[in-house]
């Protein structure tokens, strides 16, 4: 069963969350093939097997099968990210659980090319919102690595509330890896979070 409000087109300004596409295959990969180091450093990894970052279109089909098959059983929310009509990267809503708990984590990453424009933390607002909006969520967690200072800008821009540590959470880039935990709830925004995130903006 699909979650409420999928699937769904979100835009503001210049940034556009859309369902992800097989057809994304060929600019997912050269944008991966592109930013190796950039992305590599924060890409999880089995704990066994393969640490290798990964890059090609066979890679990019599978995963995209699994995450399909998330939004149709309503446990995730796979987007693309577009700045303009350019592909620039990637979030996903997974681990979406209702019950007593209706929550979800978000994870994302951009190409370098967009990085500083203001692009993920729209992206994530956007996200945020319609979960706490037509998908019925309560909660919003994100978790990232202490030393992944750009993707920390990014929820700390957008004011989210730092819960802690979370001790070897991720196996990341090879290894068992810290997180910082990152929250939101919807009673924290009354308003919305990208109401919240323009008037940073303009103030800021």
């Amino acid at each position: 069963m699909r979650a409420p409000g999928w699937p769904v087109t979100l835009c503001d300004g210049e940034v556009t969350l859309r369902p992800l596409r097989m057809r994304d295959g060929r600019d997912w990969s050269a944008s991966r093939r592109a930013n190796v180091d950039w992305l590599a450093p924060w890409e999880a990894t089995p704990p066994s097997g393969s640490q290798q970052f990964l890059t090609s279109r066979a890679v990019f089909s599978a995963m995209a099968r699994h995450l399909r098959r998330e939004a149709r059983s309503g446990r995730g929310l796979p987007f693309t990210l577009l700045v303009g009509d350019e592909f620039a990267g990637q979030l996903n809503v997974s681990n979406i659980t209702r019950g007593s708990l209706h929550a979800a984590s978000i994870g994302y990453w951009i190409d370098r090319r967009f990085a500083g424009r203001g692009a993920m933390p729209t992206a994530v607002a956007l996200a945020v919102d319609h979960c706490f909006g037509p998908v019925g969520l309560h909660r919003i967690e994100i978790n990232i690595r202490p030393e992944n200072a750009a993707s920390r800008r990014v929820v700390e821009k957008l004011g989210l509330r730092e819960e802690g540590v979370r001790a070897r959470f991720l196996h990341i880039a090879g290894d068992w890896r810290d997180h910082v935990s990152y929250a939101v709830t919807r009673e924290e925004l009354p308003n919305g979070l990208l109401s919240r995130w323009h008037a940073a903006r303009h103030t800021g």
